[in-house]
């Protein structure tokens, strides 16, 4: 009877690792907003690609789960994680507080700031004074954009939201906008480096609020998914060590943008 026990608790135990592991799925589905190049943009093939989809790419390879981008809409990406049309959130998403009621976030991913972009010689700085009956672009579900909404709008600054980023460039060039607020990052490599930013240019300092900006980005999850998040964590760790990391932010940058990089 003490050895049949003895038995029956081994496959119990045996049972329950089981269990724990079958929590981390075998693949999953991740939305991604396709209009903020250099991180998530679609190619010249058709694919969706970026440094935020190769960093994911890699650590989804560490964590040996299959995963499958589809393009999102900012402003969507967190209710469609809520709604379980995704699995998990890689565009460039800022761990502020807000968020945090929400849904759950990797470890940091990478911390970039936001910038104003005007055209040259617009004498504009990126305060109220400055701005007022002024018309910014912004991109909708952004931190950029809860921000001029609480800071700017309230104060005369006239605040046009977009579906995506490049439709505030696109009316930038046009002249429907005296300016845009974006990640720095996204404003230099996807527009100032390009022929249609050629004559603009940022504008006064980096935007520094602790309630929206001057925190890093990170992968979103439903809060529950605690095993995914681990997972993930862990698989950033090994591609920091390993190299894979900084390979694939040699690749789009010149310098790095994981904060503790130097």
């Amino acid at each position: 009877m003490k050895n049949l026990f003895k038995v029956v608790s081994a496959l119990a135990l045996l049972s329950c690792a089981c269990l724990s592991d079958a929590k981390l799925p075998e693949s999953i589905k991740i939305g991604s907003d396709t209009s903020y190049a250099p991180f998530d943009f679609i190619d010249k093939n058709g694919e969706i690609t970026g440094f935020n989809i190769e960093i994911t790419k890699a650590l989804c390879e560490k964590a040996n789960i299959k995963c499958e981008f589809q393009s999102t809409d900012f402003d969507a990406l967190i209710p469609s994680l809520l709604s379980r049309k995704i699995d998990m959130i890689s565009s460039s998403l800022m761990m502020t507080e807000k968020r945090k009621k929400q849904i759950a976030f990797s470890d940091e991913i990478f911390l970039t700031n936001s910038r104003l972009i005007t055209k040259q010689g617009a004498n504009l700085l990126p305060n109220v004074e400055s701005l007022k009956g002024k018309r910014v672009g912004v991109e909708q579900g952004t931190s950029q954009e809860h921000f001029v909404n609480d800071k700017w709008r309230p104060n005369g600054v006239i605040i046009v939201p977009y579906q995506n980023q490049l439709q505030v460039f696109s009316d930038l060039v046009a002249g429907r906008l005296d300016a845009a607020l974006q990640d720095e990052v996204t404003g230099s490599y996807a527009f100032l480096k390009q022929p249609q930013g050629k004559d603009f240019a940022f504008a006064g300092e980096i935007l520094s609020d602790k309630g929206y900006f001057d925190v890093g980005v990170g992968l979103g999850f439903r809060k529950k998914d605690d095993e995914l998040r681990e997972a993930f964590n862990k698989a950033l760790v090994e591609i920091l060590n390993d190299g894979t990391y900084q390979k694939i932010n040699d690749k789009y940058f010149d310098f790095n943008v994981y904060s503790n990089k130097k």
